[in-house]
């Protein structure tokens, strides 16, 4: 909370200052950057604030527990605030429209680690399925590529019009869509779930504006126990079918404009195969290793590093082995995101050895273990591809 305050809130945000989790008690705009504040008895870190409206209005959703909350992106939610609190219906979101970065194919296949025909390819089957799921193996960037494949195809990175939820084998068709708590009487409340308010806010959108529901893990989940009737309506002829939802009295669609993009590990022993109604309904994509695309070999020429080539050298050697392994296979690749190196290494002038750092800590706390498991029972070969890898860095 405290990092939030210090860094996520910025000057002109709007915030809401709630009493418990059921009351607001005061709406203002942020005139302040943060600051610490050591003669305060407690909560040093502060900001100005301008309240233009301070009363007692019931919260129409109960609120977070968490003493700072960004409800940025929950704009059904914002606009209840703002009718509640200000007494006007509508939000003038044209400023805030206009101030979008745009986002497009180049900026795509810069950020993510692919070349330019397979971009196309998962493009037009996202398009034509509606449903796509990103499988790969470890750190290949399926949730950042993800996340970056509906910005694109926005030509816009608006945040609004993506949501993103992580399945778990307890998630269940209450979480995911709608279903009974219990409330602090004692009794139970009807609550939705983050599907059934999204879906709510594609469909009264402009259809033409494309929605993007991204589902990580999504084979960690029990998909006919989290979708349920859902399974029907999701499937690309099936958009704008009406069924009456099992816990509230009203017909439920799936809009045409809304897309889901799922993500699997095929690292994972751990989870069966898919449902194959779930299979049926998707389109998969297979994300690889991008050492050899476009966009890393330009990065790797910005950070002009002879260890950072032999390394990645080795692990497209290393990869292949992985590949011929029958206990294994190119489920099991070792992805380029271990080697993407943090941010300040490509703006700055970084010194030699903090690069060699970063490298020596890749490959001792996060490849050598992962060798070390992958290959639990042949530890001879998992020590020769460790020797491997360290002599990269020599």
């Amino acid at each position: 909370a405290v990092w939030d305050f210090q860094h996520g809130i910025a000057v002109g945000d709007i915030v809401y200052a709630k009493k418990g989790m059921h009351k607001i008690i005061g709406r203002g705009k942020v005139t302040s950057a943060a600051s610490y504040d050591p003669a305060r008895h407690s909560y040093r870190n502060v900001r100005s604030v301008d309240w233009d409206y301070i009363g007692l209005w019931d919260n129409p959703e109960q609120a977070s527990i968490k003493i700072l909350t960004d409800i940025t992106s929950d704009i059904g939610h914002v606009e209840q605030l703002e009718a509640i609190v200000t007494g006007e219906t509508d939000i003038d979101e044209t400023d805030a429209l206009a101030a979008l970065p745009k986002y497009g194919q180049a900026d795509f296949l810069d950020d993510v680690f692919i070349t330019e025909t397979r971009y196309a390819r998962l493009r037009a089957l996202l398009k034509r399925k509606k449903n796509v799921i990103l499988a790969g193996p470890p750190g290949v960037g399926k949730t950042f590529a993800a996340k970056r494949l509906a910005y694109s195809i926005m030509g816009e990175m608006d945040q609004s019009r993506v949501r993103m939820v992580q399945f778990h084998q307890s998630y269940s068709y209450e979480d995911f869509l709608m279903g009974f708590r219990p409330n602090a009487s004692g009794g139970f409340d009807l609550h939705e779930g983050p599907f059934y308010r999204f879906c709510k806010e594609a469909l009264n959108d402009d259809q033409d504006r494309p929605y993007f529901f991204i589902i990580d893990e999504i084979n960690r989940g029990n998909i006919s126990k989290i979708f349920g009737e859902l399974l029907m309506l999701i499937e690309a002829d099936k958009r704008g079918q009406e069924l009456r939802l099992l816990y509230k009295n009203e017909t439920f669609t799936v809009p045409p404009n809304l897309h889901i993009i799922g993500m699997m590990n095929t690292a994972d022993r751990s989870l069966a195969v898919l449902d194959y109604a779930l299979r049926r309904r998707f389109g998969f994509f297979e994300m690889t290793p991008g050492f050899e695309s476009e966009g890393f070999q330009n990065m790797q020429d910005r950070l002009v590093n002879s260890r950072f080539d032999a390394l990645v050298t080795t692990l497209t050697h290393l990869n292949a082995a992985i590949a011929e392994d029958p206990g294994l296979g190119a489920g099991f690749a070792v992805g380029h995101s271990y080697l993407s190196p943090p941010s300040n290494f490509l703006k700055d002038q970084t010194a030699p050895e903090e690069v060699d750092g970063w490298l020596h800590s890749v490959v001792e706390d996060e490849l050598v273990p992962l060798l070390e498991e992958y290959w639990f029972d042949e530890p001879s070969n998992a020590a020769d591809w460790a020797e491997k890898l360290r002599n990269a860095l020599v």
